[in-house]
């Protein structure tokens, strides 16, 4: 994902609307934003719009992402998989990242809780987080409540407790080469942007970045994926799923997707099997 810049994107969005004869409310609908977000985005108050939201307003107005950003287009031509793979979507914990269960381990050695307790408070709230119906800073607080600590942190230990996984970053940038990818991520707010600062994550040019948190929907429910499939630009048939959940991938596998199950306890057997699907 290139930098944005936010007055260029302003007026270049203010421009395509006015060219496609739409008014901001016909757009705001369109893209599903309020009217104030859009009206602040054109005028360059907003100073880092999420990349979920310019993907909606391009969708909007039918423009790629890069024809909305004023990005030039590649030269490299993108392949195609002999088995029709056109673009690549990842999911983040369990592919991208482990994420052992210390978390829980170190919040209990902290607190004097049992991880048992702190775990299933975890669970009790995580859907709602990642579906951004609960803010990070109301997270924090139901489970420093179990804990019994004041300004608790969820992701300080998270982010001490994850590791990447070997191999991944390498699959990532060689796949970034031949195809467009995309993460799609049950995340809780603010946590993407922290895994990318703190390079736990490739920072690759991401086509699509679908989070959880940011369009209301987890997987495996339906919305998530058709949110995510028409950020592709490609056909349902035309879009590999790497996820390390066998429920996640056959939701998107009904719909048409090709699905890759990963193990993250045998990564490199994952990563050969991700590699030779996307032979061209």
């Amino acid at each position: 994902m290139g930098e944005i810049n936010e007055v260029g994107l302003g007026k270049r969005l203010q421009t395509a609307r006015q060219k496609a004869g739409i008014t901001q409310q016909e757009l705001c609908h369109r893209a599903s934003l309020s009217y104030s977000t859009l009206a602040k985005i054109e005028r360059g108050a907003i100073k880092s719009p999420s990349v979920f939201t310019i993907q909606s307003i391009a969708g909007a107005l039918n423009l790629s992402l890069d024809e909305l950003l004023g990005h030039k287009p590649s030269l490299q031509t993108k392949k195609t998989s002999r088995s029709g793979v056109k673009f690549v979507y990842f999911d983040i914990n369990g592919c991208l990242v482990r994420f052992f269960h210390r978390a829980f381990s170190h919040i209990a050695e902290d607190s004097g809780v049992s991880s048992d307790q702190i775990e299933s408070a975890f669970w009790h709230y995580n859907n709602a987080a990642c579906r951004g119906q609960i803010t990070l800073e109301e997270f924090n607080e139901h489970l420093g409540q179990v804990a019994n600590q004041k300004g608790f942190n969820w992701l300080n230990y998270y982010l001490k407790a994850i590791e990447p996984i070997n191999g991944m970053a390498d699959l990532l940038s060689w796949a970034a080469e031949h195809y467009d990818i995309g993460l799609l991520s049950n995340i809780m707010p603010g946590t993407l942007d922290r895994l990318l600062k703190a390079e736990l994550i490739p920072q690759l040019d991401y086509k699509a970045v679908v989070d959880s948190s940011e369009v209301g929907a987890i997987k495996p429910e339906s919305k998530i994926y058709e949110i995510a499939q028409g950020l592709t630009g490609v056909k349902p048939e035309e879009i590999l799923f790497v996820d390390d959940s066998r429920a996640n991938l056959m939701a998107a596998e009904e719909l048409g997707w090709k699905v890759l199950w990963f193990n993250d306890y045998q990564p490199e057997e994952a990563i050969a099997r991700i590699k030779s699907s996307l032979e061209f």
